[in-house]
């Protein structure tokens, strides 16, 4: 879904947007906040309501792990980045581990 097909989607759905922006952190920035929308827009046919915690739950993985770099299972990481195929983040910051760095450093 590009952006302009999640607008789309938005416009043609109103009442499940309107449902999706009450997912929305206080914390979030809009950058932060439109990727896990459209996370969650693209996955939210494969929960029902009672299992949609487990979605949002699964769009924080995602936005954690893209946006500030979080850690988690491989299995998980696998999970949500299949789930997260076709979403765009412009300028996502890269981020290195202690090791990396080191490894980087001693070959100085």
């Amino acid at each position: 879904m590009a952006n302009l097909d999640v607008e789309d989607f938005i416009q043609q759905n109103r009442a499940l947007a309107d449902q999706v922006e009450t997912f929305r952190g206080y914390w979030e920035s809009e950058k932060h906040w439109q990727a896990r929308r459209e996370f969650i827009l693209r996955n939210i046919s494969d929960f029902e309501d009672p299992h949609l915690d487990h979605l949002i739950s699964l769009s924080m993985v995602w936005a954690n792990n893209v946006f500030l770099g979080c850690r988690y299972s491989t299995e998980l990481l696998d999970k949500v980045k299949e789930m997260a195929e076709g979403v765009v983040v412009e300028d996502a910051p890269v981020f290195k581990t202690r090791d990396e760095i080191m490894k980087k450093q001693q070959g100085r």
